[in-house]
């Protein structure tokens, strides 16, 4: 619960640690013709070969498919649920994070996720299909997700609690450039009376490049219970990119969020706005979390 140069916009994903200047993108693409004089050779292969360089040396992330702090709570043994995540980036990203990947702006991401209670602290999951309907209207399958939740039993009834979430992720290449990956996700909850915070210091790892691509990209929360039902928060979403070597600020990704939520049996429902703060953020995006269990 984490963290979008040439070909068609509409043919490409937003990595939120990937993100290339607009000089840099369109260098290649500007200079192009049927015929083109020596200079311009040299200037269109330097581009593209800085390019390469750039997705070599960039970790791949997991994208905008879930956004949402994990609160630590999970189903009881054998109560099953299926959730639905959507989330719409109304003004984001005019350019793909690399070459064929998603255009942010104006697409709309989103995945059914369907999880199990086993004992009362664990909960698999999955995510199947994750998918996307880009700002021109294609619908792209974008890959699928496990993962297995262990936490401290009851959460809701503690002061402070605790857990771990571990997700493997298949990618399609136009939506990650690791098509596999891996998601560490740490719980820790405090509750104050009717306050509770909640922190995921997520750490991401992409099957290639090593250890030194593993990446830290954090979400926290700060809850305000109104009632057994209703609550009001404050949500962050950050990536530094590489543990190894942190992208400086003007290239990292932070979003805040207003959100509101309903929890009642069997549904439960959360919305939320969101404004990036960095040139990699979305400026205005949308998410919708709804919930059925059975």
């Amino acid at each position: 619960m984490g963290k979008a140069i040439t070909g068609r916009d509409d043919n490409a994903v937003y990595s939120r640690d990937a993100v290339y200047s607009r000089a840099e993108l369109t260098l290649a693409a500007r200079d192009s013709g049927p015929l083109v004089p020596t200079m311009r050779l040299h200037r269109i292969a330097g581009g593209a070969i800085l390019v390469l360089c750039l997705i070599l040396l960039a970790a791949a992330h997991a994208q905008i498919d879930e956004i949402q702090v994990y609160t630590g709570e999970i189903n009881k043994p054998d109560e099953f649920s299926i959730t639905l995540h959507d989330n719409y980036t109304a003004f984001g990203p005019t350019r793909p994070a690399f070459i064929g990947g998603i255009v942010p702006n104006h697409s709309l991401n989103g995945v059914p996720e369907y999880a199990l209670g086993i004992t009362p602290w664990l909960e698999l999951g999955a995510y199947l299909p994750l998918y996307t309907i880009t700002g021109k209207g294609r619908t792209l399958i974008d890959g699928t997700k496990l993962r297995a939740l262990f936490v401290s039993p009851n959460a809701a009834e503690r002061t402070f609690w605790y857990g771990v979430n571990f997700e493997l992720s298949y990618n399609a290449r136009h939506w990650e450039e690791a098509h596999y990956a891996a998601e560490i996700r740490p719980i820790l909850g405090w509750r104050f009376g009717p306050v509770d915070l909640l922190l995921n210091p997520i750490m991401d790892l992409p099957f290639h490049g090593g250890p030194g691509a593993l990446t830290f990209a954090p979400a926290d929360r700060v809850a305000y219970n109104l009632s057994k039902t209703w609550a009001l928060a404050v949500e962050h979403y950050a990536d530094y990119g590489r543990f190894a070597n942190f992208e400086p600020i003007s290239r990292q990704y932070h979003a805040l969020y207003g959100v509101i939520d309903y929890n009642s049996d069997p549904f439960s429902l959360e919305f939320g706005i969101g404004h990036g703060f960095t040139a990699v953020s979305e400026s205005l995006i949308l998410k919708l979390i709804l919930t059925r269990s059975f």
